[in-house]
């Protein structure tokens, strides 16, 4: 199978990470203390885009498109509220401070008897707002992951 389900996705949050100026590895993430971030519903997106630098050339008559500093996005969590969640408890504490925060995506790419792929980041938490909706709604607890490094990438294994 070369495709995979998000279904059985799982989403962490580990310990203030601070952002550097180099790429993270898998061994900055090695003593992070991480605590599931439960009834998730929604991950959103991350990876990283370019920034577009031009250059319009007199001589030339041409613009030239380079690439700029990258961006990683911002990851769009959407949870269905559980306030004694540690999780969730963990990620609305993180968007009080100013701090950056590790965290891990568990993919459900596993081989057979094999571990899944995973993904870490740091990140600030932009927001943890809780939605109400209507009445045949689930109250919900939507939270934005601005992410300030590169993706660490692990790949599935036997």
């Amino acid at each position: 199978m070369t495709i995979y389900s998000t279904q059985g996705t799982r989403l962490y949050i580990g310990g203030a990470l601070a952002a550097k100026s180099s790429d993270f590895t898998e061994a900055d993430f090695a003593n992070q203390n991480w605590v599931e971030i439960d009834e998730t519903e929604g991950l959103g997106s991350a990876g990283d885009t370019s920034a577009e630098v031009t250059f319009d050339g007199i001589n030339s008559g041409r613009t030239r498109r380079l690439k700029g500093t990258k961006n990683a996005g911002s990851m769009d969590v959407v949870c269905g509220l559980f306030p004694t969640d540690p999780g969730q408890i963990a990620l609305i504490a993180a968007e009080r401070t100013k701090s950056d925060f590790a965290f891990r995506v568990v993919l459900t790419d596993a081989p057979e008897g094999g571990r899944p792929s995973e993904r870490m980041f740091v990140a600030q938490v932009g927001s943890a707002a809780e939605q109400y909706d209507a009445a045949n709604n689930v109250l919900k607890l939507n939270a934005s992951l601005w992410i300030n490094s590169n993706i660490v990438k692990i790949a599935a294994g036997a």
